[in-house]
Formats: structure tokens, sequence, C-alpha cells
């Protein structure tokens, strides 16, 4: 049924507000900008034709805006944001009626065309005209305008009727509307009366093999058909695949879903239906010309071939070399170059051994998990003369030996100025024989700091063993199916004007394995950290906001002042010996007295080379299916130990009373992370997501906390209305440079949208904040964690980003907004909410 309506007006009164606040004028232009553009939204609808603006879906009368129904529907609105379609609007913006060649645009604007051709050259007056078809052409490829279509909205209403009768309502109908506006829009309605639901009566299950009847006998298979459920397609689809996969995994290779049939019986009046669940005892096989039935059968594996270089180049070719280990051959056309002891160990269908396509499954990913092929193709064939046996085939083609990567990108923070990297690797695969991956890579980059021009260089040799590598028969303790992996690395790195300088050089053992598909498991037992300060010298350079606060303390001292030069550091550690020390100057200047202490506290800590043996444990859970996905969860949580081992060992301490390892302070902490993250798909080109984060470390035994294993927070990917180190600890304003804590809190959510072509949006609101937990004294009390009451001193950060999505990377740009100042005085909300106060965030990929 299609109806035409009148769509009443409506007026708008905008008042602009003379104000010279830059925000507000800002807003009021670019909203006088959208109302004009706003008014041409039809510009590309001809007279006869329709704007699509709006679908409505109507259950038994009652509105439904559910997602699952919206891929039923073929013609959706052009993409809005904030009810405006900009891509709409962008498309609009481009002429259909412009010329299409240089020649037919320089007849239009002779002028300015044959200008260019004068001073220049005809050349640069063709590439001048082919510019502005260009720009045309790409306003033009943007979101054109959903034009309603009857035929579509016909089909989709056949297809929202399909889809209810598929969950039982056999007697549903549809009415449809189309709404006409006087202003070219239109807006179509779907109104579904589902009717009464049929459900399921008698259930019959015949299966016409002996075979077969016994496999699923024995296996104690539960059928989903129930008597008494309502009818629905997918309880159907879902047995089939039960039963294929109850067959498949007990030898019957050749079983399909076309040997499953399921009748019922439409004809009863009670809305009710039998169900006749027919299981076939034979397999079609075509045998001279023309198809005949053969029983199906259990079939075993008999024979393994694996063929470790193959090339469709070389198909049909002698192969040169030949192994057999364990009644496996391995075949290669040159040489067969890896140690069949630990190829073997993927292969998981074994010889005499029913086949299962779980296992076949396995097989694959596992070889695939190598990073040592391109292709694993894994084929099956009956032997000759024998109908229940079974040959199998694997094909693998190996990824070339050697390869060489270069990755590059430029880096900004407030710490680092914009600036460049390099990274470039060197990998060599099947290093030992045994699909092992060897990995040398060189890091450098230059930068700006504030300190002036910095750089980093740095190498590392890592060696990734496709199985655990452990004494005392550890190996054994994780199945192979779980694919377990080995990891150990070798690095070193120097950086030059960032902090204090510094030198760190890591080892590392890393055992990791997959529990499941969704469930990983890390062990890191050998990971050491040892970080080397280069230029403690430079120490108040950096702090300058603390030598001024040590300066202040020196005049009231002795009247003096610090001196500026070279041996700033010198004299300044030295005149903060002295006050510690000076029970008198305590006694009379108790806040003077405490602040020299704190900043000896963060000069000894800051300053100090540091030790850092790790043991940890992570749990991680990801049920994403692939990139592409946008409903998926993920957990990630980490605990790990350090110096525990190490300071059992050592009875050495420094002159800070700090626990040694051949003279080297010790890191001895205990330290647990906890990330959590949501995303949830609200439409075709829109997704919600949100992460939060929970972290603390607490130190043992007299032990400083390295400022690197620190909490900041802040930056592009934190809170991001706040520069990196910025904001915290507590309500405390330190005047800081470097910020840090040894507990945090973050939780941030995130609205993403399409805007047009390859231009993202996005909405976010951040909150969080780092305490200090460690109980230490010369730590305020505005910056300690005190229980939930401390949550007051949660910050908030709100804004809005813009992101261009290249398919290998996002470019990312965000801007944030302090919200939320728990440190201020009086009025905490939107006090420096604007443009002037905001930060500025460029990034790489999402925030989380």
């Amino acid at each position: 049924m299609f109806v035409n309506r009148n769509k009443p007006s409506k007026n708008t009164i905008f008042e602009i507000d003379s104000d010279a606040n830059l925000m507000k004028n800002l807003s009021s232009f670019f909203l006088f900008i959208l109302i004009l553009t706003a008014c041409n939204s039809t510009k590309h609808v001809s007279d006869n034709e329709h704007l699509l603006s709006q679908n409505y879906i109507f259950i038994d009368s009652v509105p439904n805006k559910s997602s699952a129904l919206q891929k039923y529907i073929l013609q959706k609105p052009n993409p809005k944001f904030l009810n405006i379609p900009f891509a709409l609007y962008f498309h609009n913006i481009g002429n259909y009626n412009k010329p299409k060649t240089a020649s037919e645009w320089g007849k239009k604007n002779p002028r300015s065309y044959n200008l260019v051709k004068n001073i220049f050259s005809e050349k640069q007056s063709i590439a001048y005209a082919n510019s502005f078809i260009a720009l045309n052409n790409w306003f033009l490829k943007s979101n054109a305008p959903v034009i309603v279509n009857k035929l579509k909205v016909k089909s989709t209403s056949e297809n929202l009727l399909a889809y209810y009768k598929t969950q039982g309502y056999f007697k549903a109908t549809i009415d449809t509307i189309i709404n006409r506006y006087d202003d070219k829009k239109a807006t179509v309605e779907y109104h579904i009366t589902k009717g009464k639901p049929t459900t399921l009566d008698s259930i019959n299950i015949r299966i016409e093999s002996p075979v077969l009847d016994s496999i699923y006998k024995a296996s104690g298979f539960k059928t989903l058909l129930k008597k008494g459920d309502q009818y629905n397609d997918k309880t159907f689809r879902n047995e089939a695949k039960n039963n294929l996969k109850l067959f498949k995994n007990n030898g019957i290779y050749h079983f399909k879903e076309s040997a499953l049939g399921f009748y019922v019986d439409s004809t009863r009046a009670d809305y009710k239906t039998n169900v006749d669940f027919i299981i076939s005892g034979n397999r079609l096989i075509e045998k001279d010309a023309r198809y005949v039935e053969k029983p199906f059968k259990v079939q075993k594996i008999k024979e393994i071939n694996v063929v470790t270089d193959y090339s469709f180049s070389r198909k049909g070719q002698r192969y040169l070399d030949s192994i057999s280990y364990e009644g496996i051959n391995f075949f290669a056309h040159n040489k067969v170059k890896y140690n069949p002891k630990y190829l073997s160990q993927s292969i998981f269908l074994k010889l005499n051994s029913v086949y299962k396509d779980t296992l076949r499954n396995l097989t694959r990913n596992h070889l695939k998990s190598l990073k040592n092929f391109k292709s694993t193709s894994i084929k099956f064939s009956e032997i000759l003369g024998s109908d229940d046996e079974l040959k199998m085939d694997i094909f693998l083609t190996p990824i070339e030996k050697y390869t060489l990567g270069f990755e590059t990108e430029l880096t900004h923070s407030n710490i680092r100025e914009i600036g460049t990297s390099a990274k470039f690797s060197i990998i060599d695969r099947n290093t030992f024989k045994g699909a092992e991956l060897l990995k040398l890579s060189f890091l450098g980059s230059y930068f700006n700091s504030r300190n002036g021009p910095g750089w980093e260089f740095g190498v590392d040799a890592s060696l990734e063993i496709p199985r655990f590598v452990a004494p005392f028969g550890f190996s054994k303790l994780v199945p192979k199916e779980m694919s377990p992996r080995t990891y150990f690395s070798l690095g070193s790195s120097v950086q030059k004007n960032i902090g204090l300088d510094r030198k760190t050089f890591t080892i590392l053992t890393d055992y990791k394995w997959k529990f499941n598909a969704r469930k990983t498991i890390q062990l890191e037992i050998f990971n050491t950290q040892y970080i080397q300060n280069l230029n403690t010298d430079n120490y108040f350079g950096i702090y300058s906001s603390e030598f001024n606060n040590l300066n202040d303390v020196a005049q009231i001292y002795d009247g003096s002042s610090l001196p500026t030069d070279e041996t700033q550091a010198f004299a300044a550690v030295k005149f903060m010996k002295t006050v510690s020390v000076d029970e008198s100057f305590r006694a009379s200047n108790p806040e003077e007295y405490s602040t020299t202490l704190n900043i000896l506290n963060r000069y000894n800590i800051v300053t100090s080379d540091f030790l850092i043996p790790t043991i940890a444990y992570s749990f991680t859970y990801n049920n994403q299916s692939d990139f592409k996905d946008n409903n998926f969860s993920f957990l990630k949580i980490r605990i790990a130990n350090s110096g525990n081992i190490m300071g059992l060992l050592s009875k050495s301490t420094n002159s800070n009373d700090k626990k040694t390892f051949f003279d080297i302070p010790l890191a001895q902490y205990f330290k647990t992370d906890i990330e959590y993250k949501k995303f949830w798909n609200i439409g075709t080109n829109s997704v919600f997501g949100f992460r939060t984060f929970l972290g603390a470390i607490i130190p043992y035994d007299n032990s400083d906390i390295p400022f690197t294993k620190s909490y900041f927070a802040g930056g592009s990917n934190d809170i991001r209305a706040w520069q990196t180190y910025e904001l915290g600890p507590g309500i405390r304003q330190t005047g800081l440079e470097y910020n840090i804590g040894s507990f945090k809190f973050l939780t941030s959510a995130e609205y993403r949208f399409d805007v047009f072509s390859k231009l993202k949006g996005a909405l976010f609101l951040d909150a969080g904040n780092i305490w200090d937990i460690t109980g230490s004294s010369f730590v305020d009390s505005e910056a300690k964690f005190t229980g939930l009451n401390s949550l007051k001193d949660i910050a908030i950060g709100s804004g809005f980003g813009a992101r261009v999505d290249f398919g290998f990377l996002i470019l990312r740009f965000d801007v944030g907004f302090k919200t939320y100042e728990p440190y201020l005085n009086g009025s905490k909300w939107f006090k420096n909410y604007n443009f002037a106060n905001a930060v500025y965030n460029i990034g790489i990929n999402y925030p989380f």
C-alpha cells in the first residue's frame, strides 16, 4: 500500500550571540553552515524521486528498533551523525553536469584554461583542468542519496516475512507503507503481524545406516529438537551441524550435510508440526559417468605423506629427497630441510587412527602457526582397493628462509615532540631445522625533547621456538594441541635527552600457549632488565620545579642560593644531605625540612640504577572472531613479582639501606594489572567501545619502585584531556614534570562512527587517576589512596576525534577537554573546558 502525505513544516529560530568567546563563535558558524547545507540535502534528487530519510518497523503494532532486523532491509538512509548526513552533504557539493574531460572543461572555463596555457604550457592547462574534474568526482564518489525503490521495498518485505517464518510464524503477514513528502523525502513503514507461532510435536529420528546408528547411540548424542519448543530454523541448522560434527569425528570422512533430511508436516491447523529427521545410510559416488550409492564406513588413516617444499609449478615432478619418521613420509623436490621429529609434532592424525575432523583442523592450524609456510593444504584419498582406509597428503609451501622488514613512523608526545623512528629487522626461519624463528632488529629514532634534540638506538635478538624448551620434563606439562611457544630475547638500548638518559639491557625467557581458541596463557620465567642512568647530574635540569623549591629552602636555611652552573647537582645533593641530618632545622622549620627530605627521596629513586628480575603470569581472554568483528570482549590479567629469588640470595645493601645484587639496587615489588575491554556494534557504521584498567604495585623489603615501572596518567592512549605524566597523584598539584604513582584506575568510553569515505569520527569520555599506596612517609596525604573516599579524586576528560583509515593503519587526532578537575578549589566541573586548555593528541591506531 502506497500513500502520499504532506510533512508538516518546522520553523526553528537561532539566535547568534555577539559574545567574543571563540568557542561560541565557532559553534555558531559551524551550525550556520550546517543549516545552509541541510536545505540542499535533496540537490541530486529528481522531481519524481524521494530521498529515504527513515525506515520504521512495527511488530504487532509495536515499534521495533532491533539491530537483528536491519540486515534484512535492502535500503537504508544515508549515514548520519547528530541526525546530519555529512557524507551526503559532501556528495552534494559535486555536480553531475560539470565537464568530464579537460577539453570540455577548457571550453566552459576558457579564461583560466588559456591563462595557465599561456603562462606554462597546454600540458599544464590540461593537468589544471583535470584537477578540478578529479575534485568534482571525489565529491560525487561520496555517499550518494538513497532513493526509495519500490522493488527493493518489496524485496525487503519478503525478507522480513521470510525471517519470521524461520522463527515459526508460518502465517505471518506484512503491510508496507511509503510516506512521501513535499520536500522530496520519504519514510518507509513495515508493519508485521506475526500471528501464533508453531511448536514441535512428535519427533521421529530414523538412521538408515547400521554404522551411523551405532555411532549415534554410543555417543549419547542429545538432540536439540524438543517436543513443545517453538519452531526455529536455527535449531534445525544447529542440529544438522552437531550431527555432521559427530560423524566426521568418528571416522566417517565422506559424511556430508546432504545426508541429513528434516521433513516438517505443515498440513496441521493447530499450530503444531511433526518432524521426521532422516539420516541416510549411503553416499553418492561417481562411477562410469553415473552416480551410485555406497554405504558409509568408518575409515582409518593408513598412510601419511608430507611434501615440505611444494609449489604448483613443480606439481608432478619427482622428489629428490625423502625421510621416514614414525611411519610418516617426508618428501622434498630438493632437500628435506625440516627436522621430521619436530614437524611431525604438528600432525595430530596418526597412522592407524580413526579419522577425526577436529584433528584435521588442529593439524592445519598448528602448521600455520609455525609461521614458516605460505600455505598448507591437506588432502585425503582412499587407498586403492580399500574403502575403509585413507591416505593423508600434506602440501607445505615454505616462506623464504630470510626476509627483511622495515618500519617507520612519526612520533609525538608532550615528552617527545615531533620526531621519527625506524626499525630494521632480519628474520631467519627454520634456524635449527625445527621451524624456529630467529629475528635480529635494529631500532633508531631522532626527535626533539624538552632538553633539545635527542636520539635512541637499540638492538634486539630473539628466538621463537614452536614448542616448550624446559628442563626436568616441564615441557610435557602443556600438550602440543595448545601450540606451546618458547621465546628467548636479548636486547640493549641507549637513550639521549629523555629524562636522565639511560642505557637498558634486557634478557627474557617467555612461555606462551593457547588454552583454547579464546584463552591464552603467558609465563615469564626469566625476565631481567638492568637500567643504568647515564646523566644523573641533569636531574635538576629536568626537575626544575624541585630545584626552585630546594633553592627556597636554602635561602631560609642560610640565606644563600644554590648555584645554577655545572656544579648545580653536586651542590644540591650536598645541601639536601646536610639538611637531612640537621635536627635543629627540623625543629625550627619542619615544613622546609619535610620538603627537603621529599626531594632527596625522589632524587634517590629517579637517579638510582636498577636490576629488575621479574617472574610474571598473564591470562588473556579474547572472543573476537576476526579483525572485522566489532562485538567482542577482551580481558587480560597480569601478576608479576620482581626480586624475590635474587633478594633471598643477596645479603648486601647500599648506603640507602636498599638491597643490592652485584652492587646494583634490586627492585623488589609485586604488581598486578587488570584490563577489560568490550565492544558493541550499534548499527552498520557505528561501534561503541568501553575500556577499564586497574593496576597496583607494592614494594617490599625497603625497596623503591623503579621510575619505568610506576604508573602515570594522561596521554594519547590514556586520559586524553591531560598530557603524559601531567595528572596526579591524587589531588596533589606537584608542579613536577613527571608525576608517577603506585596505583592506577582508568576507564574510557568511545563512540566511533563513519563520516565519509576513509574519514571516521569519535566521541569519547575518559576518567581516572593515579595514587600512592606504598605507605611512604615521604608522600603527601593528598596523593595517597585511602579507600572509596579517594574515588572523588578521579579526573574526567571528554572530547572528540577524527581518524583516517588507511587499511594497514589508522591515523588518529583527538581533542581532549578537562571536564572534571579534582585538584581545583571551588568549582571543579567545566572550569577549563575550552579550546585554550584542550590537549591535542596525535596517535596511530585506536587508543584501545
